[in-house]
Order: C-alpha cells, then structure tokens, then sequence
C-alpha cells in the first residue's frame, strides 16, 4: 500500500466516527426528557366481555393492553407535592401495525367535539406518549370510534 494510504483511511474513519458521535450528541440534547422516559408498561386486564373492547375488535383493532396508570408528581412553588396525580390509558390498540391510545367516553362527562375540547382533554396523551399513531375515543352507547390525531402547524 502506498505510504500514505493508512494515514487516508485512518483520517476517513475518524471523521466517521466523528460524525457519527456529534449526530448521536445531537439527537440526545434536542430529544425532550419525557420522550424516553415515558414507557407504557405491561398494562391492566383486558375484561372478555367489555363491550368497548367489542367495539375496538368489530372495527378491526388488537387490543393490546388494558388500563395504564402513569403517576404524575406536582411541584408548586418549588415543593413537590405529598400526593401524585395519575393519568389513566384505557387501552392500548393496534390495527395495521399503527398503535393507539384509546379513551373511552364515561357518562358523566361526554365529549365535545370542539377544538378546545379536544386540546383540552385528549392532547395531554399525545404529548406523553408520542410513540403512538393517535389517539381512539369510544363511545359504545352510540357505537362509534373517533381517530384524533395532533400535529404541530409551523
């Protein structure tokens, strides 16, 4: 090999590697803390006769899990709070390889289907779990399935 052709190829895989690094680097100090650190466990049971499970499966959706609890610790003022606060996952379901949160409609409090409504109650699962393709709200009495999706407008 010619005298300086280790030297080139010493000097390629450097800024390889380099490269390499500084992407890596990147990555992990523009990625959000709660993207990695939010991991949706092994999650509830899910119950044979649920009929919002029923409902998921007719329309062509695998429950994968049942119920998740994901405990949230307060701070105010700089303390944090004795108690924590949980946001509840209903199920989660999968259809064409694509993974969804569902939430399911509870009697006391239905769904307005107004911008400020869904901001103000289905964008927090988006924003915690942003893995998922969106987000699938039921409501069993009416039989019907709503898909909501968030996306960022620049």
């Amino acid at each position: 090999m010619a005298p300086y052709g280790e030297w080139f190829i010493m000097i390629v895989a450097a800024i390889v590697l380099l490269l390499l690094a500084y992407r890596w680097l990147y990555r992990w100090l523009h990625t959000a803390q709660t993207m990695s650190r939010i991991k949706l466990g092994k999650g509830g049971r899910i119950k044979e006769d649920d009929p919002n499970v029923n409902l998921l499966t007719k329309n062509g959706y695998v429950v994968i899990s049942g119920r998740h609890t994901i405990p949230i610790a307060i701070e105010l003022d700089d303390i944090v709070l004795d108690k924590a606060t949980n946001v509840y996952v209903d199920y989660v379901a999968e259809k064409k390889g694509r993974m969804y949160i569902v939430k399911y409609e509870r009697e006391r409090h239905p769904m307005e289907w107004s911008n400020n409504e869904m901001r103000d109650r289905l964008l927090l699962y988006s924003l915690l779990v942003p893995d998922m393709s969106g987000i699938i709200y039921i409501n069993y009495r009416e039989g019907t399935l709503r898909k909501i999706a968030f996306h960022f407008v620049e």
